[in-house]
């Protein structure tokens, strides 16, 4: 289920972060207190069930809850081709796995981090 609401994210469970680019996808997971999250893999590209495979392995072996996806949101707030991508491989995963899913915008979170 694609959620709208972060605080519907399911609580003491651990969450699966990813920044999903067209090379690579990066991946956190996050402490079951979800204070902290950690980087753990960049996955390198191949196809989708190659991709998905690797993180329903990830998920199932950290007791994963939930999954929370970077969405790439332009500056002027609209969505452009990459969030549809971004979008679309959430559904695509939620055909295989059912798992909550919420999207992030990460507009500006690399200066927020610096």
């Amino acid at each position: 289920m694609i959620l709208d609401d972060i605080s519907l994210l399911p609580k003491n469970q651990r969450l699966l972060g990813l920044d999903l680019g067209e090379k690579t996808i990066g991946v956190a997971i996050s402490d079951k207190l979800q204070t902290i999250a950690s980087p753990v893999e960049t996955i390198r590209r191949k196809k989708f069930t190659d991709d998905l495979a690797k993180l329903l392995d990830m998920i199932t072996v950290n007791e994963v809850g939930a999954v929370i996806i970077g969405l790439p949101v332009n500056m002027d707030g609209t969505e452009g081709p990459r969030c549809q991508s971004v979008k679309q491989f959430g559904r695509n995963m939620l055909k295989i796995h059912d798992i909550p899913i919420f999207y992030q915008d990460e507009r500006m979170s690399t200066q927020a981090a610096t």
